[in-house]
Formats: C-alpha cells, sequence, structure tokens
C-alpha cells in the first residue's frame, strides 16, 4: 500500500466539525478533495494528519486555531461610512466581498452589522479561532 509522503499527491475523504459536533464541510455526496502534500494547500494541521496514512486507511484529527485558520484578530475587523461604499452596493450581514487594504492585498470580508450610516466588516477567516475535527480517509496516492 502507498503511504503518504511531502510531495504526494493525494486524494481523501473528510467531514470536518466544530467543538459542538455540528458539520462545516464535508466531501460526502462530491470527488475526493485532492491535494499535494506539504505544499500549504490544505491547512496545516489537516497536511500533518495525513502525513504516514496508508491508501484506505482513516483517521480523526483535532487540530487547534493555530493549525487550522489561526486565532481571531480584532484588527480585522472595521467600520466604514456608508457614503464610501458604492451606490449601487447594499450590504446585507454575512454577505462577502473582495476588498483592498491599503497595501493593495486582497482581503475576502464578510459583513457583520449594518446601520443607516455605517457598515461594520469582519476580514478574518469565519472558522477562525476555533478548533475542528477532521475525519479523513485517504482515497488515493499518487
Amino acid at each position: 500500500m502507498a503511504q503518504a509522503q511531502a510531495g504526494n499527491k493525494v486524494k481523501v475523504h473528510y467531514t470536518g466539525r466544530l467543538d459542538d459536533n455540528s458539520i462545516f464541510d464535508s466531501s460526502e455526496g462530491n470527488d475526493p478533495l485532492e491535494f499535494i502534500v506539504g505544499q500549504g494547500q490544505v491547512i496545516d494541521g489537516f497536511d500533518q494528519a495525513v502525513l504516514g496514512l496508508e491508501t484506505g486507511q482513516s483517521t480523526t484529527v483535532h487540530i487547534e486555531p493555530e493549525n487550522a485558520y489561526g486565532e481571531r484578530r480584532e484588527q480585522l475587523i472595521f467600520v466604514i461610512d456608508r457614503k464610501e461604499l458604492p451606490i449601487d452596493i447594499d450590504p446585507q450581514p454575512n454577505q462577502r466581498f473582495q476588498m483592498r487594504n491599503e497595501a493593495g492585498q486582497e482581503l475576502v470580508v464578510t459583513v457583520t452589522d449594518v446601520s443607516d450610516n455605517t457598515v461594520t466588516f469582519d476580514g478574518n477567516h469565519p472558522l477562525a479561532g476555533k478548533a475542528l475535527t477532521f475525519d479523513i480517509q485517504l482515497v488515493e496516492v499518487t
């Protein structure tokens, strides 16, 4: 049986759960997730969990925020005056936008609050600050 090593292309089926056991993502009913081990294409804890698995083998791994999407950072929450937004944009809570920060980097933000005068955006990943548990089955190693 092939064993997953750094640099291998792998295919895995997975289910991701939060600490309250709610499922936030799963490949069930879809094609397996394909990525190259050790290339940073998935979160670090997921990458590490696949290392050494043999084809057909399964594992469950609990990943703390620092090895997943990081801790929540308050500096990524900001408020903009509605007058600064394009007139054709009507932001709604939970809506996502792509913006550029002052350094010109693209940032995906989520609208967290809308008032008559302001809009609050959060640039944190929705899973930032959360511990994640994944059930992973290695399907293929190439």
